[in-house]
């Protein structure tokens, strides 16, 4: 079996003995290793495998515009254009299996956007001095990527940081041998959901999703999973959507941290996906859990879920509010999208009866969903609650259609 070949990128003239020590670790391993040089002023000692004027010419720059220019994020952007392009040409040709990416701030703005370039199960890692930090929106970060914290490694090496670039470089070999691409030969359904907790529908659809010959991939929609999920709609890797769990809408209209970005509800809409929509817990707003209530949500009522999450629930006003944040999304939408309306309720705390339970907030929410669902958007009523089987039933009978239609094209 022929070794994995792992792609370092990195700024090799100010880094070069970083970026070379990644590569001798990655080599010492028996792994094989391509270089990618991003800087813009300086050179690195050797020659690297991919030169920063291929990389700028890759993106259809030169170094000269990016030095011209005078400002060091246009020379970045720059160098992360070609840099991503190139990276993405390489995997297509088969001449990498793997990234591996080392940077401060500038080096992972461009890190973000390389790792992006590249499909889900390709391993990414980036090795920054910024890892973990809310300086990266939810909105860049790439489905599967990895990150480490570059711990003590600002200037030159030393035995802290080289624990922590040995850790990536074994990480990123490890995972490029060991990693089972996702399987094609069945058509993948994507879904959102909470845990069986609040929402349930799932435990009905997957296995009633799977006997139809498909694969199901439930997102667990609280910002990251919402991010990862778009970032696969916006990729064509769906054959449908089951889109049960928006909840991140109202997360980021709402100034929620928790949150997916602006795209969100919308990437399989532009793509033509054919896509079920259901506003799974739209009632509440997500917030991190060890920080103070924001101001302007510090009137409603909250619960702390853990130590990580406190949930708010929204009054009637917030809530009409999230049903025009999902109609303008919706009307968006390329391809067929339904919309399903329970009017019993949209998550199990919500039902008669229970804790959170507010008649006038749901009717609120529906009435504005129902003034303002685009016409493109086929609009469906439920007298039931999310969670009952009826939910589940009507989905089930809507995709049936589309298979019987060829909406959905089987494997």
């Amino acid at each position: 079996m022929t070794e994995p070949t792992i792609l370092i990128v990195g700024t090799w003239d100010t880094k070069d003995d970083e970026l070379h020590y990644l590569a001798s670790v990655i080599r010492a391993q028996g792994g094989r290793v391509r270089t990618m040089d991003v800087s813009v002023l300086g050179d690195p000692s050797q020659p690297t495998d991919h030169s920063k004027h291929e990389v700028a010419a890759e993106g259809g720059h030169t170094i000269k515009e990016a030095i011209d220019g005078g400002d060091e994020n246009l020379a970045m952007q720059i160098m992360a254009k070609g840099a991503s392009l190139l990276a993405a040409r390489l995997h297509t040709e088969g001449k990498i299996d793997g990234v591996l990416i080392l940077g401060g701030t500038m080096g992972t703005d461009l890190a973000l956007d390389v790792a992006s370039a590249l499909p889900l199960g390709v391993p990414k890692y980036i090795v920054s001095t910024v890892s973990f930090s809310p300086l990266m929106p939810p909105d860049r970060i790439p489905a599967d990527v990895q990150m480490i914290l570059w711990a003590g490694g600002l200037y030159g090496l030393n035995s802290v940081c080289k624990a922590s670039l040995s850790q990536a470089a074994g990480a990123v070999l490890g995972a490029a041998r060991a990693v089972e691409r996702p399987d094609r030969t069945k058509p993948l359904i994507g879904m959102t959901s909470f845990g069986k907790t609040v929402l349930r529908y799932m435990v009905t659809l997957k296995p009633a999703l799977e006997k139809r010959g498909f694969e199901v991939a439930v997102f667990h929609a609280t910002g990251m999973g919402g991010r990862a999920f778009e970032s696969l709609a916006s990729q064509g890797a769906f054959a449908c959507v089951m889109d049960f769990a928006t909840q991140e809408v109202g997360n980021h209209i709402h100034g929620s941290a928790i949150s997916a970005g602006a795209d969100r509800l919308t990437a399989a809409g532009r793509n033509g996906t054919p896509q079920m929509v259901a506003p799974g817990c739209y009632d509440l707003v997500d917030l991190v859990g060890w920080q103070p209530v924001p101001d302007a949500l510090a009137d409603l009522p909250s619960h702390a879920h853990n130590r990580l999450l406190t949930s708010v629930v929204l009054d009637a006003d917030r809530r009409r509010a999230v049903a025009r944040a999902h109609a303008e999304r919706l009307a968006q939408a390329k391809g067929p999208t339904v919309l399903l309306l329970p009017e019993g309720g949209c998550n199990e705390w919500d039902r008669p009866g229970a804790d959170l339970h507010d008649a006038g907030g749901l009717a609120a929410f529906l009435g504005e969903m129902r003034a303002t669902c685009p016409d493109t958007c086929t609009r469906v009523d439920l007298n039931a609650h999310i969670n009952d089987p009826e939910f589940a039933e009507k989905v089930l009978e809507i995709f049936d259609g589309w298979l019987a239609d060829g909406t959905i094209a089987r494997a």
